[in-house]
């Protein structure tokens, strides 16, 4: 979570206007319409976009959890090899983690065989990767902080003594 209210909200709806921001937060609407855009100049704010339930919007792209094993370079530790790893148009996201594994790696792809050419060909080949393991996404539930529900009536659970 940020620190910064403006920026919290801004995480959580992209598409408030700077008048609306400025009204939640008390705030002059030029005051916020230049804070955004120093954000946005200076690289911490780096983008914007939509939720997409693929589901609603008849996307058939397969996506994929690839827990990566890299072995980490003198002086450059894992940021090279992660970057380059990042930089494959294939790649959605990529993280450095605690664990089994060292980067986690989410992919996707038209159909199965696409992210498994892009592992066997592409990742797995990368001087530095020692090992890979793929966990295919097989139904969303919730993806940055938005639940992907398709009956509104909350669901009770059963209470047991």
């Amino acid at each position: 979570m940020s620190t910064d209210p403006l920026l919290e909200l801004l995480r959580r709806k992209a598409r408030f206007t700077h008048q609306e921001l400025a009204d939640l937060l008390s705030l002059d609407k030029e005051a916020v319409a230049k804070r955004v855009a120093s954000w946005e100049k200076d690289g911490t704010i780096l983008g914007y976009h939509a939720v997409i339930d693929p589901e609603s919007a008849g996307d058939t792209a397969v996506s994929a959890f690839i827990e990566v094993k890299v072995t980490p370079e003198r002086g450059g530790g894992f940021d090279r090899l992660a970057m380059r790893i990042a930089r494959f148009d294939q790649v959605v996201s990529c993280y450095l983690a605690s664990g089994g594994y060292d980067l986690m790696v989410v992919v996707e792809g038209n159909d199965l065989r696409d992210v498994a050419s892009f592992v066997s060909e592409k990742l797995s080949s990368l001087e530095g990767v020692l090992s890979t393991a793929t966990h295919f996404r097989l139904k969303t539930y919730k993806e940055n902080g938005f639940l992907f529900e398709r009956d509104t009536s909350p669901e009770r659970l059963a209470v047991a003594p």
